[in-house]
C-alpha cells in the first residue's frame, strides 16, 4: 500500500477531518431537533454524554491497540483480528463492512431528504438518492486523495452553517421555551432508548480515521490524537445545540420540522449548504472506509469468496470493493428510510465497539510481553467499562435486535472456526490460554495432594515416528478422557551433532499427533544412551506437580535387553513412578477400534491391584470401550476359599464405585488358570514385580510363562499414589 499510495495523509486531513464530518452529519442537521423535542434538554444532554462516553472509552482502546502494532488497512477489522484472532476479526469485520456500507445509504437518504425541498413536488426520492449514491461512488472511485481534499471545503461549509445556527439560535433563545423543553415529552411509541438509537449513529464516526489507517503517514500517532480531538469538538457542538434548540423552538416545531435548524438560523441558505455538505461528506467518508475493510478481509483470505475484492487499481484504490459498497448502499436506499436504517447501524457499531474494547481488555489482563502500547491512558478497567457499556446499551435499545446481531457474529465465528483458518499473525488466544494455564499451575502447586485427585500422566516411549504404535493407542485409551499423554523418544548421541535431528523429530511427532487426532504432547530428548534419556525424560518432563506418574514401555524379548530393562525398572521404582509394561503380539489397530472381549484384571493384592483396576476402568471410560465389561479375577488353591474371596472382590468394586463382575478360579497352577480363563479377553492386567540385580534372565523366563499366548497384556507396577476408595 505504501508503494502505491505514499501513505500521505496527516492527522488533520486523514483522521480529524473525516471523523468530524462523519459525526456532524445527517443526524445533527435533520434529526437532532426531533431528539431534543422528544427527550427534552436534560435527557438529550444525557444521551449525548452517554454516547460520547462509550465512543471515548472505545477510542482509548482503539488508541492503545493502534499504538501497539503496525496498523495497516482495514481499521477496526484489522485491529480486532490481530488481537482476538481471524475468527472474531472476520465475523465482526464482515458485519462492520455491511454497517459502513449501509451508513452510505443513511447519509445519502439524509441528503435527499434535504434536497427534496428544492426540487419539484413530483420528483422521485429514490431516483434522487440513487443518483447521489452514484456520484459518491464515482468520487471515491477517482481516488481517496482527491476526496479528502474536497472534505476541507466541506468542513469550511459545515463551520459556516454552524455559525449561522449559533447566531440565529441566540437571537431566538427564550428562557420560557427552554423551561418548557427541559423535561422529556415522548410522543407515540418513542422512548429514551428509541431516541438514543436514533441519535447514536451520529457519534459513530470515530472509525472514519481508523478505516483510513493504511493511508496515514503515522497511524499510531494520528489515530489517537485525531479521533480524541474530533470527539471533544463534536461533543461541544452537540451539547450546545441541545441547549440552544431547547430555547429557540417549541416542542411541536422540534418534533415535526426536520429542518428546524434552518428556521432557527440567521441565514437558512447556509444551513442548507451545511446539510448538503455534511451528508455528502459523511457518505464519502463511509464510501472510502467500507471498501478498505472489505479489501483487508479479502487480502487476509478470511472468506475465500471475498478474495477477488482484495485487488487494487493502478492507483491503489480498492475499486472492486467500492463497487460492492455502492451496491449494498443502493439496496439500503431502495429498502429502507432514515429512521429504519439508523437503529440497525447502531447495533452493528455497538457490537464492533464492544469487541474492540474486549480485545484491549484481554490484551491487558493476559500480561502479554508484546503488549506495549505507547498510548498510556487506557487500562483493563476502561476497556472493560467500554465493553460492558456497549452490551448494556444494545440490550436497552432493543434486546431482540441485540440477540440477532450477537447471534449473527456468533454464527460467523463458528463458521470460521470450523474453516481452520491459517492466519500468519499472532493473536491473544494463545496468550489468554497461557495466562490461564500459568495461574492454574500455580494453584495446583500450592494445593495439597490427595489420592482422590490422582490422574494418569502417562509418558509413553513410542519411539521414532510411532515405531511402537500399540503403546500410543494404549496410552490414548488411558488418558483421553481424564489424563495427559506424552510420547517420548530418546535420540542417542551428543547435542553438538543431534540438535537439528531433535527439532525435526519433535516436528514429526507433533505432526503425527495432529494427523491422528490424538490428545498428546511430543517429548524428545538427546542423551548419551537410552537409559540416560529415559531418566532425563522421567525426571524433567512436566512442570511442578504436573509431571508423569506412569511410565509406559514395551516389553523386551531378549535376555540381553532384559538386563538393561531390569535396571531401568529398579531406577523407576526409586523415582516413585508407576510402570506399565505392554506386551502385545497382534497389530496395534487404532484408537477407534477396540478388540473384542472383556478386560480382565488378575488380583493378587492391593500393591499393584488398585492401579490395575483403575487403569481398566479408565479404558472402559473411553468411547471405544464403552459397553464392554471389566472382570476382577483371582486364583485360589481350594474351593473352600471361593465365597470369602469372591465377597472380598465384590466389596472392592463396590467401595471403588466401579462396575464389573468378579470371578474366583480354583487351580493349583496360577499360570495355567490365567491362560485358560483369559484366552478370549481383549486385555489382561497383571501385576509386575521388579527383578533383583542379576536375576533378569530368570525374570524374563517367568514373564514369558505368565503371559504365554495371551495377545495383549499390561504388566503393572504401582508406586502407590492412589487408592480405589478415594
Amino acid at each position: 500500500m505504501k508503494g502505491e499510495k505514499g501513505n500521505s495523509f496527516s492527522t488533520f486531513g486523514g483522521v480529524f477531518t473525516p471523523c468530524v464530518l462523519t459525526i456532524l452529519g445527517v443526524i445533527m442537521f435533520l434529526r437532532f431537533g426531533f431528539v431534543v423535542g422528544n427527550a427534552g434538554v436534560w435527557a438529550t444532554l444525557l444521551i449525548v454524554l452517554a454516547s460520547k462516553t462509550i465512543t471515548t472509552l472505545t477510542t482509548l482502546s482503539l488508541s492503545a491497540i493502534a499504538t501497539n502494532t503496525r496498523v495497516e488497512g482495514g481499521g477496526a477489522y484489522f485491529l480486532i483480528s490481530r488481537s482476538l484472532g481471524p475468527e472474531f476479526g472476520g465475523a465482526i469485520g464482515l458485519v462492520f463492512f455491511v454497517a459502513q456500507a449501509l451508513s452510505v445509504a443513511m447519509y445519502v437518504i439524509g441528503f435527499t431528504e434535504a434536497l427534496m425541498a428544492y426540487l419539484p413536488a413530483d420528483s422521485s426520492p429514490i431516483l434522487v438518492a440513487s443518483l447521489t449514491n452514484l456520484v459518491v461512488c464515482v468520487c471515491v472511485w477517482i481516488g481517496a486523495g482527491w476526496t479528502l481534499k474536497v472534505q476541507f471545503l466541506i468542513l469550511a461549509a459545515v463551520f459556516v452553517s454552524l455559525l449561522s445556527f449559533y447566531t440565529g439560535a441566540i437571537e431566538h433563545f427564550s428562557t420560557a421555551t427552554f423551561a418548557a423543553n427541559w423535561n422529556p415529552q415522548f410522543e407515540g411509541n418513542q422512548s429514551f432508548w428509541t431516541v438514543f438509537a436514533l441519535f447514536f449513529p451520529a457519534v459513530t464516526g470515530i472509525m472514519a480515521g481508523a478505516n483510513m489507517s493504511g493511508d496515514l503517514q503515522d497511524p499510531a500517532r494520528s489515530i489517537p490524537r485525531g479521533t480524541l480531538a474530533a470527539i471533544a469538538v463534536t461533543c461541544f457542538v452537540y451539547a450546545s445545540q441541545a441547549v440552544l434548540l431547547g430555547g429557540a423552538a417549541n416542542h411541536r416545531q422540534l418534533v415535526e420540522n426536520n429542518l428546524i435548524i434552518a428556521d432557527v438560523a440567521s441565514l437558512a441558505a447556509l444551513i442548507s449548504l451545511g446539510v448538503f455538505a455534511a451528508t455528502l461528506s459523511s457518505a464519502l467518508g463511509s464510501m472510502m472506509g467500507a471498501p478498505r475493510i472489505l479489501q483487508s478481509l479479502a487480502r487476509d483470505r478470511v472468506f475465500l469468496r471475498l478474495v477477488p475484492f482484495g485487488a487494487s487499481s493502478g492507483r491503489g484504490e480498492p475499486r472492486r470493493a467500492i463497487l460492492a459498497t455502492a451496491l449494498i448502499a443502493q439496496a439500503g436506499i431502495v429498502a429502507a428510510d432514515l429512521n429504519t436504517i439508523a437503529p440497525l447501524i447502531t447495533m452493528a457499531f455497538l457490537l464492533t465497539y464492544g469487541l474492540l474494547n474486549l480485545a484491549t481488555f484481554y490484551e491487558s489482563i493476559t500480561k502479554n510481553p508484546s503488549y506495549r502500547p505507547q498510548f498510556r491512558y487506557c487500562n483493563w478497567m476502561t476497556s472493560l467499562a467500554g465493553a460492558i457499556g456497549c452490551g448494556i446499551v444494545m440490550l436497552l435499545i432493543d434486546w431482540r435486535w441485540a440477540v440477532v446481531a450477537s447471534g449473527l457474529v456468533g454464527a460467523l465465528h463458528y463458521y470460521l472456526s470450523r474453516a481452520n483458518l491459517d492466519a500468519d499473525w499472532g493473536d491473544l488466544n494463545s496468550g489468554l490460554l497461557f495466562e490461564r494455564t500459568r495461574r492454574n499451575l500455580l494453584k495446583l502447586e500450592d494445593s495439597l495432594y490427595h489420592p482422590k485427585n490422582w490422574r494418569p500422566f502417562v509418558l509413553a516411549f513410542s519411539g521414532s515416528g510411532f515405531s511402537r504404535p500399540h503403546l500410543v493407542v494404549f496410552g490414548s485409551w488411558l488418558t483421553r478422557e481424564t489424563g495427559v499423554l506424552s510420547l517420548g523418544q530418546v535420540i542417542p548421541g551428543g547435542l553438538d551433532n543431534q540438535s537439528e535431528r531433535l527439532a525435526n523429530q519433535e516436528a514429526i511427532l507433533h505432526s503425527m499427533i495432529q494427523e491422528r487426532g490424538l490428545d498428546a504432547f511430543p517429548a524428545v530428548v538427546v542423551a548419551s544412551d537410552y537409559v540416560a534419556g529415559v531418566h532425563a525424560l522421567v525426571q524433567c518432563q512436566g512442570l511442578g506437580r504436573l509431571r508423569p506418574n506412569v511410565v509406559l514401555m514395551g516389553c523386551p524379548l531378549s535376555a540381553e535387553r532384559m538386563v538393561i530393562f531390569g535396571k531401568l525398572l529398579r531406577d523407576l521404582e526409586g523415582l516413585d513412578r508407576s510402570v506399565v509394561v505392554l506386551r502385545q503380539v497382534d497389530d496395534a489397530g487404532n484408537e477407534q477400534t477396540a478388540p473384542e472381549g472383556t478386560i480382565d484384571v488378575w488380583w493378587r493384592g492391593r500393591a499393584n491391584g488398585e492401579l490395575m483396576v483403575l487403569l481398566a476402568h479408565l479404558m472402559l471410560s473411553h468411547p471405544t470401550w464403552r459397553g464392554r465389561q471389566l472382570r476382577l479375577l483371582r486364583v485360589v488353591q481350594k474351593e473352600s476359599g471361593i465365597d470369602e474371596v469372591k465377597s472380598h472382590l465384590e466389596r472392592l468394586l463396590k467401595g471403588a464405585r466401579i462396575t464389573g463382575k468378579t470371578k474366583v478360579v480354583v487351580s493349583s497352577n496360577a499360570v495355567d488358570a490365567i491362560q485358560s480363563t483369559s484366552r478370549n479377553a481383549a486385555f489382561v492386567f497383571l501385576g509386575l514385580t521388579t527383578p533383583d540385580e542379576g536375576e533378569e534372565e530368570q525374570f524374563l523366563e517367568r514373564l514369558e510363562q505368565l503371559v504365554g499366548d495371551l495377545p495383549r497384556v499390561a504388566l503393572v507396577h504401582s508406586a502407590g499414589e492412589m487408592t480405589l476408595e478415594s
